[in-house]
């Protein structure tokens, strides 16, 4: 079960073709899918600026984006890279709208020095991880439509910094038009970067950066395109497409018989009212140098769209039902970063994907579903769904891969925003180890996480009279009894952590972001598997 009202998040971006391939033999082509050369149209990568790094540059032309903590510096680079009188009036300018060089705020001067445009941004008085990348998120959307060269000159900014403003601004300079007739055919110029820490900031950039920026740009693609042309085989064909030629990866799809086979009733009755056949995606990445032990697993809802089945949704903003994959798509999206990096991790993305729809072959509510496990499972409510098949996937996971943590991401609950709005995704788990981290990965890259309780009333809850586990609780805590029914599929000695990100996944736009995907998580599991051997 999902919201529909837009949510307010913070911003993400990524890269990629989404290729839809032809539907499952048993199925008639949708009228509405395109051909490979229609969908290479809708990859960010056509639209991202080429990325470059100088100790000094003095644009002629374009954008000079000015990166400073206060009028005093910003006035003399102005000078510096322009003329005594440009940094005089640049410092009058920034006086007089009392502008204060708070991180991400900007001020735009037009026609000044010969360039198209010279923009002061702030960066706050001690920028830093997070706060610096949310400053470039925020200039990167600010220049989005802006098809001329940028440079970006950051002073005395540490190479660190200056990736981390690299990093933002591609994240932010991602358009969510993606089926738009006016909708660029080419490249904007090139941003070039430009300071004392310009040589170690690139090397950071392409050994990670470059890598997160197209992971989240990619994860936004599959999460904004429609159902028509984002279903569970199109998913799967498009993260083989991102993973094509990446060393140390290999992919693993079940289809419906295989899983039928397996005893994943939960996973397969929810797939049981769409033409579109589930999927279950394994995305398997170990570096070299990957430390020893069980794989940290990620594993992600993906209701490629969610009707609510015979308990239906509303008909006002259900069209955005086609983002209730975006837990699969942040922990795909998150291995995609960490393989094309290189990171010397091992971890495993696992995405069920489904589409919820309400025809004769539906699931009704009353109707008792077998997972994996054997576990019998009441259906309360078929808007419950998420909860479904994350558990069959759970159990997979756990089996065949022998876990030494599992995360899971899910756009879970209505609930969870009614708790936190769209500033916080809610976190819920077991092993106090594991949850501190996932809580230190989300302040680090800026993706909010609030700690809520597993109360162990949720088992009375959710127990059933005629089966092992019912689907919704009784009472009010829907984000938590959700949260304790995908506890039930992990076994009590594997540390296991669940994000509900219904609130922070999708929304309206804002300064970070345009209207859609947030892509929120891939940031988040990126930093948290890359510290995970530490």
């Amino acid at each position: 079960m999902t919201p529909f009202r837009p949510l307010a998040l913070a911003g993400l971006s990524l890269a990629l073709v989404v290729p839809v391939l032809a539907p499952a033999p048993a199925l008639a082509a949708p009228k509405a899918s395109a051909s490979s050369a229609e969908t290479a149209a809708w990859s960010s990568a056509t639209f991202r600026r080429p990325v470059s790094f100088a100790e000094t540059a003095a644009p002629k032309s374009g954008v000079l984006v000015i990166a400073a903590g206060s009028a005093a510096e910003a006035s003399e680079r102005a000078s510096v890279l322009l003329t005594p009188d440009a940094g005089a009036g640049l410092r009058r300018a920034v006086e007089s709208a009392a502008f204060d060089f708070s991180s991400g705020d900007m001020l735009a001067l037009r026609a000044f020095s010969g360039l198209e445009q010279v923009v002061v941004l702030g960066l706050g008085k001690s920028p830093q991880g997070a706060s610096l990348q949310g400053a470039g998120e925020a200039l990167g959307r600010s220049l989005a439509k802006v098809k001329s060269p940028v440079t970006v000159s950051a002073g005395s900014l540490s190479a660190e910094g200056l990736a981390a403003l690299a990093v933002g601004f591609g994240i932010g300079e991602y358009r969510s038009d993606l089926l738009s007739s006016d909708r660029p055919t080419t490249a904007p110029g090139g941003v070039v970067y430009t300071g004392a820490g310009a040589s170690g900031a690139e090397a950071i950039f392409r050994g990670r950066g470059q890598a997160l920026v197209e992971a989240v740009q990619w994860a936004r693609d599959v999460s904004n395109l429609p159902a028509n042309l984002m279903y569970p085989q199109a998913f799967v064909d498009s993260a083989r497409a991102a993973f094509a030629g990446v060393p140390g990866v290999t992919i693993e799809v079940l289809d419906e018989t295989a899983m039928r086979r397996l005893g994943m009733g939960a996973l397969t009755g929810v797939g049981m009212g769409s033409a579109r056949p589930p999927r279950l995606l394994v995305v398997r990445y170990r570096g070299a140098s990957a430390p020893a032990g069980g794989p940290l697993v990620l594993a992600g809802k993906g209701i490629t769209f969610d009707s609510g089945g015979i308990s239906i949704k509303p008909g006002a903003g259900m069209g955005e039902m086609k983002m209730d994959m975006s837990g699969a798509a942040s922990v795909t999206g998150a291995v995609l970063s960490l393989a094309k990096s290189g990171a010397p991790v091992n971890v495993v993305a696992v995405s069920a994907l489904a589409e919820n729809m309400p025809d004769g072959a539906a699931i009704r509510p009353g109707d008792v579903l077998t997972a994996m496990n054997g576990k019998t499972i009441e259906i309360i409510s078929t808007d419950a769904e998420g909860r479904l098949v994350l558990a069959d996937a759970l159990v997979w996971a756990e089996r065949n891969l022998k876990p030494s943590a599992i995360v899971d991401l899910a756009t879970l609950t209505g609930a969870v925003r009614t708790a936190l709005g769209d500033d916080y995704a809610g976190l819920f788990g077991r092993g106090d180890a594991l949850l501190d981290r996932v809580m230190a990965a989300g302040e680090q890259t800026g993706e909010g996480l609030w700690k809520l309780p597993l109360h162990p009333s949720y088992a009375k809850d959710t127990a059933s009279t005629i089966a092992d586990i019912k689907n919704t609780g009784d009472g009010g805590a829907g984000a938590g009894t959700g949260a304790w029914f995908i506890g039930e599929f992990v076994s009590r000695d594997i540390p296991w952590a669940h994000l509900d990100i219904a609130g922070v996944a999708y929304g309206a736009a804002n300064a970070v972001k345009p209207a859609g995907s947030a892509g929120f998580g891939v940031r988040l599991l990126d930093r948290l598997a890359r510290d995970w051997g530490r």
